[in-house]
């Protein structure tokens, strides 16, 4: 008999909570989890999987439009939303089975409920009286959308609802143009839906580098998404069977649905975190250490709650690093440096590395190397969008600080791209590569010329 019924106890049973449960009982420990909703948590049951199996979807429209010029016929084609999201639930369900059953299958014990902290060693469950006690607890519990605080916000929809939809909206207003706006954006676009993207930032996409930013503003307005930058949402209303959305500036728009997609912030309310003596954050987030150690010495946390890096993988990375320091005897740091990611928009967009914008910040010499052309299936296929691949070098010691891309699997190159920046690459080295040919990505390795701004024009502002 020990002390605690239970060596580990997981608040949260999505991709992070789920790979520390399992590989902490996989080494010995006695394990419980708790999650309120579904084993699989945002990523599987209504984020990342199901979000890019609709990408696909959507993609097929530009597909069969492309393939005409290749010798196919494309006759009479038609789309059934129903049939897609059905297929994407069941996929769901599939993988909410497959999570369920590693982690009994690890032997660990499951509490489909909501789970509290009573004190810093004991769980109180919803759905039964007393409280559990455990050594170590980890709090996983992820992120939800926040809604803007606007008249009427009673009637937005965040990304969550869209995987619930049992019909197409003709039309959709999006308020936000992060990765979920751009993402749902194409996402209906592809499908038919006239999209309206309400941003009060001046270009899409903040923070990333702004090569990406523009390119792929471009793109979409030209696959028919309306852009509005600059523009601030008053107020949401009822307007027959749909809804308007009045403007800051004045004006108004209407649509059949409005989604917000204004960030998310961390599922840290209302389960005793600071009753307890559990630091948080500004936006609520719990402070950890590089161990994703908590304030309260036997409470950890990691994924989306701690708002460092908010990816699936980061969280799989930091579930496996909290793992090996306290149950495997070897302290191992998070280290959250030279993360790629992706927008699984159309065009794609991936990226690694410092933004042009930010390597400039931080060295004292930089150089930009980049290629927009038209793909090799687009000068058959008559599309004019361009593909863009850029990166950004230290020119004191030739080390490339960002690879980006935009276009056609960008992300699928960038995932390779990290593993050559995490090992500290040189731009020579990139040279010296062999490139594959006819592809898309060998322009990474054939760069050789250097992007220079464009001269200030005489008696501007900037020559003067």
């Amino acid at each position: 008999m020990t002390e605690y019924d239970y060596d580990l106890f997981v608040i949260g049973a999505g991709s992070g909570g789920v790979r520390a449960a399992r590989f902490a009982a996989e080494l010995g420990a006695h394990v419980g989890i708790a999650e309120e909703y579904r084993i699989g948590g945002t990523c599987v049951i209504r984020g990342c999987v199901p979000k890019k199996l609709l990408v696909y979807g959507s993609r097929y429209a530009s597909e069969f439009e492309d393939a005409r010029a290749f010798g196919w016929t494309c006759e009479e084609l038609r789309f059934d939303w129903p049939t897609l999201i059905h297929n994407v639930r069941r996929e769901v369900d599939r993988l909410n089975g497959v999570y369920t059953r590693t982690l009994e299958n690890a032997g660990v014990d499951r509490f489909l409920t909501r789970a509290g902290l009573a004190s810093p060693h004991e769980i109180a469950l919803a759905d039964r009286d007393g409280t559990l006690s455990a050594k170590t607890i980890l709090v996983a519990t992820g992120a939800h959308p926040v809604m803007p605080d606007v008249p009427g916000r009673e009637h937005l929809i965040s990304s969550n609802e869209c995987f619930e939809l049992e019909r197409l909206p003709a039309s959709i207003a999006i308020i936000g143009a992060g990765y979920i706006g751009m993402e749902f954006a194409s996402i209906f676009a592809g499908l038919g839906v006239a999209v309206t993207v309400l941003y009060r930032g001046e270009q899409i996409l903040r923070d990333f580098d702004m090569d990406l930013r523009d390119g792929l503003a471009e793109a979409m307005r030209d696959r028919g998404i309306e852009l509005r930058t600059s523009t601030e949402v008053a107020s949401v209303a009822k307007d027959g069977k749909g809804y308007r959305v009045h403007l800051e500036r004045g004006g108004s728009l209407t649509a059949d649905l409005v989604m917000a997609a204004t960030g998310r912030a961390p599922n840290t309310s209302d389960f005793g975190l600071q009753r307890i003596g559990v630091a948080l954050g500004w936006n609520g987030h719990i402070v950890v250490d590089e161990f994703s150690k908590s304030s309260v010495d036997n409470i950890y946390a990691v994924g989306d709650v701690t708002d460092r890096k908010n990816l699936t993988p980061v969280a799989i990375h930091e579930a496996n690093a909290f793992v090996e320091s306290v149950f495997n005897g070897k302290p191992t740091p998070v280290d959250h440096s030279v993360i790629p990611t992706a927008v699984f928009s159309e065009p794609e967009i991936g990226t690694v590395g410092l933004a042009e914008h930010k390597a400039r910040e931080l060295h004292p010499n930089v150089d930009v190397y980049k290629q927009r052309f038209r793909p090799l299936k687009s000068t058959v296929g008559g599309r004019e969008e361009k593909m863009l691949m850029k990166l950004v070098v230290d020119a004191d010691s030739d080390k490339v600080l960002g690879c980006h891309v935009l276009g056609a699997d960008a992300a699928e190159i960038v995932q390779m791209a990290a593993v050559a920046l995490k090992l500290g690459v040189a731009k020579a080295e990139f040279d010296a590569t062999m490139p594959l040919h006819p592809s898309a990505a060998e322009e990474l390795v054939t760069m050789r010329h250097r992007w220079e701004p464009p001269a200030p024009v005489a008696g501007s502002d900037a020559a003067a």
